[in-house]
């Protein structure tokens, strides 16, 4: 994407990046270029009549938006060869193998501090591309900080340091319940992951010794798939170490 469209795409997906902006965003693609996480998409390539004729539709996933994009810049950049018009001066980045490695990594690494609820949110948006066992350490991390919240907001209402008035209390108590919901949420995720894991039990028919067939319980272990999606890295990037 351009810089712009990257802005306007976390800005309007993710409330938390509301206030991302410019001057946070360039210097950053800027330092995920020199590491080689992102490349910039040659302004010169013009596009196939196929890939302006095949407009893909968004499918909900990186991929599928990714060729979604493409297909709708090589339109534009169709319509302005046509019209004389060039898009020279405009940057656009794509992802590379190694910024697909770095996107995982940042995703199942534990952060140094704590991360708040900001952190989690980020890491729990794009949760899809963690196996069930990081998502899992993830919502565990999480139930942990917490748990170590309620226990100090618990002690400061409880034992205040000086006297509360009904509006500073009121506010005590916000933040309590808030933490107790937000417990709770963590409880129910980490339940439906637990309950995602868990082996099947699949019914075999097993033969009798006269030749009829008698039910009998077989149990199959099922994992999920473990296997890290890919986010659709160009086929010649794909062997960099």
């Amino acid at each position: 994407m351009h810089g712009y469209d990257l802005r306007k795409r976390l800005r309007g997906d993710f409330g938390l990046l509301s206030s991302l902006s410019f001057g946070s965003l360039y210097p950053a693609l800027a330092r995920l270029k020199a590491s080689g996480a992102v490349h910039e998409v040659s302004a010169d390539r013009r596009p196939s009549d196929s890939a302006v004729a095949n407009t893909i539709p968004s499918s909900g996933s990186i991929a599928g938006e990714k060729a979604a994009f493409r297909a709708r810049l090589a339109s534009r950049r169709a319509a302005s060869a046509r019209s004389g018009n060039g898009t020279r001066g405009r940057r656009v980045y794509e992802l590379t193998a190694r910024g697909d490695e770095l996107f995982h990594r940042l995703l199942a690494t534990e952060e140094p501090k704590p991360e708040g609820g900001r952190g989690f949110a980020l890491r729990w948006a794009f949760a899809r591309y963690l196996t069930s066992e990081d998502r899992l350490m993830l919502l565990q991390r999480r139930r942990a900080q917490l748990l170590a919240t309620q226990a100090g907001s618990r002690l400061a209402a409880e034992a205040p340091w000086r006297p509360l008035d009904r509006y500073q209390r009121s506010l005590v108590d916000h933040a309590n319940e808030a933490t107790d919901h937000d417990l709770k949420w963590i409880d129910r995720l980490i339940a439906a992951e637990q309950a995602a894991q868990a082996p099947t039990s699949v019914p075999a028919v097993l033969p009798k010794p006269d030749g009829s067939a008698a039910s009998s319980s077989l149990v199959v272990t099922a994992s999920p798939a473990q296997a890290r999606p890919a986010l659709n890295i160009p086929a010649s990037e794909r062997s960099e170490p």
